[in-house]
């Protein structure tokens, strides 16, 4: 858009936003026209429409730059918000396999176990581990009130062949 403008009044031009006189162009919003030295006023836009597809909403619209992904700022906003959700949702995931895992690592360092423990570790019930100590196949030591069962005595549980 050619806009002829001279440059001594002070004027009011198509944009809203810009106003000229003789010492100095006031523009409010964003700074999309130039004046030249003669007073030509050149509104700086892009010419080119490309037809794109909303990343978010899959519906065709007109793109007005080759770097346009959504149709709308409301399509813009929800997709961010829809991969900021992803992104916690895998950060949770995450975290409680890593704590539901911890347990478990050290249960496999420790040489002594206790009942629960051991239950855990074997992925069975505290009631098969009595079962195992009643039929003695397992060997339990106590201290105190407490049953302790070696890490050595639940690896012969299964021989290797």
């Amino acid at each position: 858009m050619l806009i002829v403008v001279p440059y001594l009044y002070l004027k009011r031009v198509e944009c809203k936003n810009l106003y000229l006189n003789p010492f100095k162009i006031a523009h409010r919003g964003t700074q999309r026209h130039t004046v030249t030295r003669r007073g030509i006023l050149r509104h700086m836009s892009s010419n080119i429409r490309i037809t794109r597809i909303c990343e978010h909403c899959k519906n065709e619209f007109i793109a007005k730059t080759s770097k346009t992904r959504f149709c709308s700022h409301a399509c813009n906003t929800r997709a961010y918000k829809a991969t900021v959700n992803e992104l916690r949702t895998e950060l949770s995931n995450k975290e409680t396999q890593r704590i539901i895992s911890r347990p478990f690592n050290e249960l496999k360092s420790k040489p002594f176990l206790s009942i629960q423990e051991t239950s855990t570790l074997l992925g069975v019930s505290r009631r098969t581990i009595y079962r195992l100590m009643k039929r003695e196949q397992l060997q339990v030591g106590k201290i105190g009130t407490r049953s302790i069962i070696q890490r050595s005595d639940i690896d012969k549980l299964f021989p290797k062949a």
